[in-house]
């Protein structure tokens, strides 16, 4: 009776103990996946000169960013974007968003054109929770170089979000990526193409490629120099802040036949946003 009581007792307490070491090694793994996320921080920056100091700096630590918006991919996922998976844009998308198609390694964010198990291209997009409006928009990536493929940094809002569909782009058709295309929309309305020639291959390394978006004005900037400028018609409403990259369907004259070339990726370090306001405060 009285070895059937210790044995008893004895169980009991190895079975507190064991249950002490599971919900610790919970608890760590929750603040390992807690440190991968990322918030926005307040902002501040300047025209040209700004653009131009910031891309040769380092994305600096969240809590001391000077962005509205940023988001350090060496970090992993930021909590202020969202996966695109499931769905289609169709017509010259030849291609189904999914969320295996975009990744977080090696320090970057990788966007991947591929195919599935029913021989079907896949390819990733990701974009931000929020809107946003006038501003200095910026990234630091690094665009596929392949007939028939498009890498993309831009924002975008529409008939999706109960919206008119106004849009400012940079975009790498990988026909040639020695090049970049500037473009925008304004309630729909497009054919805005400018072709800059870089005067580098912009798939064989990193580069920072930029917009400020004003009421009077687009102009695009390249590793912080000022390299187009827009005045006519421009977009107004709010838009995400969206990257992607797919291939194309019947636009062959725009982007070459597709080779049917598979994987694919577009690598991105870095995205931040300084809205206006931070921007006029900041020279004030």
């Amino acid at each position: 009776m009285c070895k059937k009581y210790l044995c008893g007792i004895l169980a009991l307490a190895l079975s507190i103990g064991m249950c002490g070491c599971s919900d610790s090694e919970s608890a760590d793994n929750g603040s390992a996946k807690d440190q991968q996320t990322q918030s926005a921080a307040g902002g501040t920056a300047d025209d040209a000169s700004a653009a131009e100091d910031a891309s040769s700096a380092d994305t600096p630590a969240e809590e001391d960013s000077p962005y509205t918006l940023s988001a350090d991919f060496s970090k992993g996922a930021s909590d202020k974007f969202e996966i695109s998976n499931g769905w289609s844009n169709g017509n010259m998308f030849n291609c189904t968003w999914t969320d295996k198609n975009c990744t977080f390694e090696d320090s970057v964010m990788k966007l991947t054109i591929d195919k599935n198990y029913f021989d079907e291209y896949t390819a990733g997009e990701y974009r931000t929770k929020d809107f946003y409006g006038y501003g200095l928009y910026e990234v630091s990536m690094k665009p596929i170089s392949n007939n028939g493929v498009v890498s993309s940094f831009f924002t975008y809002t529409g008939p999706s979000d109960d919206n008119p569909w106004d849009e400012i782009d940079i975009e790498f058709l990988g026909k040639d990526t020695t090049q970049v295309q500037f473009n925008y929309y304004t309630n729909g309305t497009g054919n805005h193409e400018y072709l800059y020639d870089l005067g580098f291959d912009a798939s064989e390394d990193f580069h920072t490629y930029g917009f400020k978006w004003a009421e009077d004005s687009i102009t695009w900037y390249v590793d912080g120099k000022e390299a187009y400028s827009a005045t006519e018609n421009l977009p107004v409403t709010p838009s995400k802040i969206m990257m992607n990259a797919w291939n194309g369907k019947g636009v062959d004259g725009w982007l070459n036949a597709f080779d049917d070339t598979v994987p694919l990726t577009a690598e991105y370090q870095w995205v931040r946003f300084t809205a206006q306001e931070d921007m006029t405060q900041a020279a004030e």
